[in-house]
């Protein structure tokens, strides 16, 4: 359907700019002809509303005959013999209509005065139609426009989301790896923390794999989900991991992407904590401040340990995927300052709801 028909404030725009060829046609046919006013403005103005649907025909023209497509010449012809016949069906409804005013007693002998003004009205008809034609060329180009805009995006989003998953998918194979090495440690010491982490390990896949399609899941889930990776860690290293648990309750709705907590706890437990004679703690912090959701991840580390292999790619990826996910409505930052690594992460505080709270009320726990 034509994209003015199709809406009534179009049509009504349309038709209001043919107000003014109106005004020109009853001035062209005073002066040019023996008609007076009365006459002039009675047959102009629904012989220009006649032609103003006439002319929505150069509409489907234009679509099926687009610029840079079409040669020039083939354009030339088609739409001359386009302008042609709707002047001519212009001139034979302005006869129409002339005939039905003469009906009328102040518009008695119109039809007959109004031969002569049939070469005026012909030629502003193909005027008239070449100007609709360019008009919507150019409706039709700003069309395309928007519509190359629309698709660029969509590719965008797509390419987008073809990122995190690509993202999301890295960490299954990185922390299979670790997990497993730590099983086939623990298989000749001691067989039953072994099987034990078998288990722990099989409830962690089994919840990743049930929030890991999701596109967000609550920080509480995400905690819980962190919290299993935890307790398979506790089963390899014991009393060494403790775990300092810092939730504010009004934090635990909010929503983040999955997996993205398991990296960094991941991180702090291989490269940090694990490296220490002593072990040491780890602390888990999240609280709302105002719109935004606070997250602080802190471990001891050994400054003067190795470097171990494939140290910060889960830093990396999570890094990566909050760029990906909020772009620059998002941070993290990383310090180490007197043997503690300290990781902070500011993101939107959105809920399934959409409703924003804040509360002061911490809900604290300790693991040892």
């Amino acid at each position: 359907m034509h994209p003015i028909l199709a809406q009534r404030k179009y049509l009504g725009l349309y038709l209001a700019a043919w107000l003014p060829v109106a005004g020109l046609i009853s001035v062209l046919l005073v002066f040019s002809g023996r008609l007076s006013w009365p006459e002039a403005v009675a047959l102009a103005i629904p012989a220009v509303v006649l032609n103003a649907f006439l002319c929505l025909a150069a509409w489907y023209l234009c679509r099926a005959f687009p610029l840079g497509k079409t040669g020039i010449l083939h354009l030339f012809f088609i739409h001359a013999a386009a302008a042609l016949l709707t002047s001519s069906l212009w001139v034979f409804i302005s006869r129409g209509v002339a005939a039905a005013l003469s009906s009328a007693p102040p518009f008695a002998g119109l039809s007959e005065r109004w031969g002569d003004q049939v070469p005026l009205l012909y030629g502003v008809g193909i005027l008239l139609f070449w100007l609709v034609v360019a008009v919507h060329y150019l409706l039709n180009s700003f069309e395309g426009a928007r519509r190359a805009e629309r698709r660029a995006l969509e590719t965008q989003i797509l390419a987008r989301e073809a990122e995190l998953k690509l993202l999301r998918a890295q960490i299954d194979p990185h922390f299979l790896f670790n997990c497993l090495n730590s099983i086939s440690a623990l298989t000749a010491a001691d067989p039953g923390r072994a099987r034990r982490m078998c288990l722990l390990l099989a409830d962690f896949l089994r919840m990743s794999l049930s929030l890991g399609n999701r596109e967000f899941i609550t920080l509480e889930e995400e905690i819980t989900l962190a919290g299993q990776f935890l307790a398979i860690e506790q089963v390899r290293l014991g009393p060494r991991l403790m775990i300092d648990r810092r939730i504010q309750e009004t934090a635990l709705p909010c929503l983040v992407p999955p997996l993205i907590l398991q990296p960094l706890v991941e991180n702090s437990v291989r490269h940090g904590i694990a490296q220490l004679i002593d072990g040491g703690s780890l602390r888990i912090e999240a609280e709302r401040r105002g719109g935004r959701l606070w997250v602080a991840i802190e471990n001891p580390f050994d400054p003067d340990a190795a470097p171990a292999d494939g140290k910060g790619i889960g830093l990396k990826n999570v890094r990566r995927r909050l760029s990906s996910q909020f772009g620059a409505d998002t941070r993290m930052d990383i310090e180490k300052s007197n043997n503690i690594f300290h990781i902070e992460i500011s993101l939107p505080a959105h809920t399934k709801d959409g409703k924003r709270q804040d509360a002061p009320g911490n809900h604290q726990e300790e693991n040892p």
